[in-house]
């Protein structure tokens, strides 16, 4: 196991790529925190947010990273409703930095789905339960979002973004590492997940912010998805 035995897990778990940004979330935004795992310097907290029972864990980078600990989470501690929040890279001229994408489905270009021995293409789609909850919180905070299809990759220094770039035809909003596996291993244990993303820059303007502007930015989608959990 990856994550420390018998740890005291919520139900709902919120799922930042980096170790450091669960500590964050942790400390400035829940009561009553308690360290439940830092095996591999993958840390993970449970504290209360308006009385509600939330864990946060970091995933690591990338589609092996995650699959680790969502299989985890589900199967070993019964989670029953994960909500990865992360930042990606926007292939949409109209989907500029510091928005954020909910998406509602994730293409990829990895062969994460032949474990499951299927004899054609599963569909990486999210809960629609939490999309619902997600899009509904969005409107009372008056925060803007986009929602639709993004794409899991499984590099992140590409020698050529053409093919990537590519999928903005599809009608494909953004670039991440990790929600296809996300939504496909929760689709398998029968557990609810979403991806919230902050968009940290765009492939085709080369608009990027700043370390100090991601942090601000990535406040709002942090508030989107607690206040999203205690509805759960």
């Amino acid at each position: 196991m990856h994550i420390q035995e018998k740890s005291e897990i919520a139900e709902s778990v919120l799922m930042p790529g980096d170790p450091l940004r669960a500590k964050f979330i942790a400390e400035n935004f829940l009561s009553n925190i308690k360290l439940f795992n830092n095996i591999r310097g993958i840390l993970g907290y449970t504290g209360y947010f308006m009385d509600k029972k939330i864990s946060i864990l970091a995933s690591g980078m990338g589609i092996g990273s995650v699959n680790i600990y969502v299989y985890e989470l589900i199967n070993f501690f019964g989670v029953k409703n994960i909500i990865r929040i992360g930042t990606c890279g926007s292939i949409k001229e109209n989907v500029i930095p510091r928005e954020i994408i909910v998406a509602m489905g994730a293409c990829t270009d990895s062969n994460f789905f032949k474990k499951f021995n299927l004899n054609g293409y599963p569909s990486a789609i999210s809960s629609w339960r939490i999309l619902r909850k997600t899009y509904e919180t969005s409107r009372e905070l008056k925060i803007k979002i986009h929602v639709g299809n993004i794409l899991t990759q499984i590099d992140f220094y590409l020698e050529d973004i053409s093919n990537s770039i590519k999928w903005s035809k599809l009608g494909v909003l953004a670039l991440d590492m990790e929600t296809a596996a996300l939504y496909l291993t929760c689709a398998r244990y029968n557990t609810n997940a979403l991806s919230i993303l902050s968009v940290s820059d765009n492939l085709i303007t080369k608009e990027e912010i700043s370390s100090s502007e991601r942090e601000k930015s990535l406040i709002e989608m942090i508030e989107l998805a607690l206040n999203t959990v205690i509805k759960l």
